[in-house]
C-alpha cells in the first residue's frame, strides 16, 4: 500500500526496539498477578520474542497445556509517558500565547486528546476488553483469527492471550510460496 523504502522505515517502530531485562519481566508479572511465572505457568520463556515502545512478549505455557503470549507494560512507561505530555501541555500553552493563528487550531485540546489516547495505550486491561470483543465480532469469520483472552491472568500491566503462529506480513516471499492471495490479503 505504500512504498517500501517507507513501509521498511515503520517497521522500526515496531520491531526494533531493544528489549527490557527479563528480570523486570518477571517482576512486574509477579506485582501483576500475585504470583511468580514458575507458579503461574507450566513454563515460560525468559528470552523475550517481541519488544516495542510499551511492552514486550514472552511465550508461556499454562499448566493446562495450552501455549501463550505475555505481553508485559514495559516499566516505567506511565511516568516517562507524565512527564513529556506535561511538556506539550506547556508548549501548547505558549504557542497559544505567541502565536496569534493558534488559538483556532487549538493546541491544548490537541495535547489533552492525544495524552488521554497514549493512556489507554499503557491500560492493558483495556487492549485485552478490545481483544476480546473482536474477537467475539470475528467469531464465524473464515478470514481472521483473534486471540481469546485468559482473563485469569490479566491486569493493567501484563495480559495472557492464546499464541497464534504464522507468517509476519513483513516475509512476503515467504507469504507468497506458501500460497497468500497477496491481492486478497491486501
Amino acid at each position: 500500500l505504500m512504498p517500501a523504502d517507507i513501509a521498511e522505515e515503520l517497521t522500526s517502530l515496531q520491531d526494533r526496539v531493544p528489549p527490557f531485562d527479563s528480570a523486570l519481566a518477571i517482576t512486574q508479572i509477579t506485582k501483576s498477578l500475585g504470583a511468580h511465572p514458575s507458579e503461574l505457568f507450566a513454563s515460560f520463556e525468559r528470552d523475550p520474542v517481541a519488544s516495542a515502545s510499551i511492552a514486550q512478549v514472552h511465550f508461556a505455557v499454562l499448566k493446562d497445556g495450552r501455549e501463550v503470549a505475555v505481553k508485559v507494560l514495559r516499566p516505567g512507561m506511565k511516568k516517562s509517558i507524565d512527564e513529556d505530555v506535561a511538556l506539550m501541555h506547556v508548549a501548547a500553552g505558549l504557542v497559544e500565547r505567541l502565536w496569534a493563528d493558534a488559538k483556532r487550531l487549538k493546541p491544548r485540546e490537541v495535547v489533552r486528546e492525544f495524552d488521554k489516547y497514549l493512556h489507554d495505550e499503557l491500560d492493558l486491561m483495556r487492549e485485552a476488553a478490545n481483544g476480546s470483543q473482536l474477537r467475539r465480532n470475528f467469531a464465524d469469520s473464515t478470514l481472521l483469527m483473534v486471540p481469546e483472552m485468559m482473563w485469569d491472568y490479566c491486569s493493567s500491566e501484563v495480559i495472557v492471550m492464546e499464541r497464534m503462529k504464522g507468517i509476519p506480513i513483513s516475509r512476503i516471499d515467504q507469504l507468497v510460496s506458501v500460497g497468500v492471495d497477496m491481492q486478497k490479503l491486501s
